[in-house]
């Protein structure tokens, strides 16, 4: 550990100086093509292309390809957050650091991609890092801005972190157990599209079908425009407010199969709505639906098994 010694005036002069600093480099939770653009070379952003593909066909210049599955879990278990250490070893061969801007772009095709980027956001976030952007619209939106792509990669310089997970803004299966149970309190938000909220679809890892007793359904979608790709930056939060149900000091979490969707609906109510206290459960309910947990809108057997004929998976 290091140690300074500054006299009172220089430290706060010093304080002053790195947080006008760290003010000016942050471009917010949500970041547009042109602002991004703009923003390159006096911020110098590290940019995660967190694309399963086409990185090496054409990226943005500088960006460092960090496919989304490092931070996800296995196939039973796609919600799963990866364990520390290897969350860890993943950031540093990234070459991440805490003190500089991380800006993450997925494909930007579907309403759904996002979920992606927003749950690499939520990740980095409880791993302790702050001034954290996704570019909205991803990739495509950046093609769309008619800015240029690169095709030279970038290896970036291994780095060393020492990381902890900060919980609050993570739901785990005990805690929604006891939410379930009546033994806490909670707003629960399904962000999965109606079928999926209702019982007539289920995912193809989940062990049954259905919700959690008590959720209401905020499907992802709406938060965005019909048919566009980049989430509305700027939600009626008095609106979302009353629709759920939210008081000054609830804890509200957010699910849906994988933690994907339901990061989407978590980044709307907590980094662009600005409501305290969101939390995401990134299990949700493949994971739920393994335990004994009591679950609502299950189907009877019959009208389960007509339901997988009809495609319900």
């Amino acid at each position: 550990m290091r140690r300074f010694a500054f006299s009172i005036g220089a430290s706060f002069a010093a304080y002053a100086a790195c947080a006008t600093l760290a003010m000016a480099s942050s471009f917010g939770p949500l970041v547009t093509p042109s602002q991004l653009k703009a923003g390159l070379a006096s911020t110098a952003p590290i940019i995660l292309d967190i694309r399963a593909k086409g990185y090496d066909a054409g990226h943005i210049e500088g960006a460092i390809s960090a496919p989304y599955g490092l931070f996800r879990g296995p196939s039973n278990d796609p919600g799963q957050v990866p364990a520390l250490d290897k969350l860890e070893a993943s950031y540093e061969r990234l070459g991440l650091t805490l003190d500089r801007p991380v800006v993450v772009v997925s494909q930007g095709d579907t309403d759904s991609d996002f979920g992606a980027a927003a749950r690499v956001y939520w990740t980095l976030k409880s791993s302790g890092f702050k001034d954290l952007s996704i570019l909205n619209g991803g990739a495509s939106n950046w093609a769309n801005a008619g800015f240029a792509f690169s095709t030279t990669p970038v290896t970036p310089a291994p780095t060393q972190l020492s990381i902890q997970w900060n919980n609050a803004w993570t739901a785990n299966t005990p805690a929604v157990n006891q939410i379930v149970e009546g033994q806490a309190k909670a707003i629960l938000v399904d962000a999965r599209p109606t079928p999926f909220f209702e019982g007539k679809k289920m995912h193809d890892a989940a062990a049954r079908p259905g919700t959690l007793p008590g959720a209401q359904n905020l499907p992802y979608s709406q938060f965005f425009s019909p048919g566009a790709t980049a989430i509305a930056p700027k939600p009626d939060v008095t609106a979302l407010k009353a629709k759920l149900g939210i008081q000054d000091g609830d804890e509200v979490v957010s699910f849906c199969n994988t933690g994907h969707w339901a990061a989407t609906d978590w980044f709307a109510l907590s980094e662009l709505a600005g409501i305290d206290n969101v939390k995401l459960y990134p299990g949700s309910m493949v994971e739920y639906s393994a335990t004994d947990g009591e679950m609502a809108n299950t189907p009877g057997l019959i009208a389960n098994f007509l339901n997988q004929l009809r495609g319900g998976n």
